[in-house]
């Protein structure tokens, strides 16, 4: 990859040792499909989901530095594109050959909606190839790989997911309490961070979208998903249905951090419960 001409991921920006300390990665790396399955699951289980820059009226930054600042040196989240951008320099630096790539979420929507998600589609010889979707912020937990034909559809402890491809693009569905759900479709179009600058822009500053309405927050592991949501607490996991629970603005804050492991200055929690 040619990084001064920004087909890269600026992986010479990363600390390695401190992103693997940060997902409780204690392996040496390889670029094999054993390591890409750890990793995707670390990643995604250990880093939340956030969108808070965006609800506090700051800059959503990509970029490594920026990125390893704000997910690996903090604790804090993101999402798609951050949590996307960052796995992207890691596989990277590991030496994995992956192509970017943008979707559009759709879960049910009738309407076509813009280009608002990053994933990745990694190749590994001998392996069919694997989507990696690290930024959804509800799995998969780990790569769910491309079929040659027909419908790949897996189980990860519990939760499923389907990938096959559709009439217009790919589409990866979720399994819900009513059943299957398109989750988002995309293409095979190489996407690089140029482009995902200009995705990130709208999704942070645009007021038609939904993550500058209102907080919205994710943790997912292998026994549940914890959503915020505004003021809404929603609790599930592949065997059991969900339980909401209303909180107080002034709850947010502690929650974030007790819950989610997202924690905020006094000043952004106090601006949080006002928004």
């Amino acid at each position: 990859m040619t990084e001064d001409l920004g087909y890269g991921w600026q992986s010479d920006l990363l600390d390695l040792p401190a992103y693997l300390k940060r997902i409780g990665y204690d392996a040496d790396p390889k670029p094999d499909a054993a390591t890409l399955r750890a990793l995707h699951r670390a990643h995604v289980t250990s880093i939340p989901f956030e969108n808070l820059e965006a609800i506090l009226g700051r800059p959503v930054e990509l970029g490594v530095a920026a990125l390893q600042a704000k997910l690996v040196d903090r604790p804090r989240g993101g999402y798609c594109f951050e949590h996307t951008e960052l796995f992207a320099a890691v596989l990277e630096k590991i030496g994995f050959e992956f192509t970017a790539l943008a979707g559009r979420v759709t879960l049910g929507a009738e309407k076509l909606r813009p280009t608002t998600h990053a994933l990745l589609r990694v190749e590994i010889p001998g392996e069919p190839a694997l989507l990696c979707d690290v930024g959804f912020g509800s799995g998969p937990l780990e790569p769910v790989a491309f079929p040659a034909e027909g419908v790949n559809e897996v189980e990860q402890d519990g939760w499923g997911f389907r990938l096959f491809e559709g009439p217009r693009a790919w589409e990866l569905h979720q399994r819900g309490a009513d059943g299957w759900v398109q989750r988002h479709t995309f293409t095979l179009n190489e996407t690089f961070h140029i482009d995902y600058e200009l995705f990130n822009y709208f999704i942070s500053t645009s007021p038609r979208s939904p993550f500058t309405a209102r907080p919205f927050a994710q943790k997912f592991t292998a026994e549940s998903l914890l959503v915020l949501d505004g003021t809404t607490l929603t609790t599930s996991g592949p065997d059991r249905p969900e339980e909401k629970r209303e909180l107080l603005p002034e709850q947010i804050g502690a929650v974030l951090a007790e819950d989610f492991g997202i924690v905020l200055d006094p000043a952004d929690i106090e601006r949080l419960a006002a928004s």
